[in-house]
């Protein structure tokens, strides 16, 4: 019997293989080289960099329950919690500059 697939801890939803993303809490430009990390779906991951700053997520986002707190990324989970766990689309608008 496999395993259960890992459940992303910010939307909540189950990984399927090959769709996770490690995200370092603190960014390593900022100083989490060798941090703590967290398995987020692609999409999740990806909408997480669209929206922040990496000077954002080391100062004000730096774990999983502040992330949820951002008004956009609360939006977006929202949304995304009511697509199937292998759901994978383009983030819509402009990704933020480092």
């Amino acid at each position: 019997m496999p395993d259960r697939d890992p459940i992303c801890p910010l939307c909540d939803r189950p990984i399927p293989d090959g769709g996770g993303s490690l995200h370092h809490l603190i960014p390593k430009l900022k100083g989490g080289k060798g941090g703590p990390t967290v398995l987020l779906h692609v999409i999740c991951h990806k909408e997480v960099h669209a929206t922040l700053s990496e000077a954002e997520l080391a100062r004000n986002f730096n774990t999983v329950e502040a992330l949820r707190t951002h008004p956009r990324i609360e939006k977006f989970l929202n949304w995304v919690r009511k697509r199937p766990p292998g759901f994978r689309s383009k983030v819509p608008g402009k990704r933020r500059g480092r």
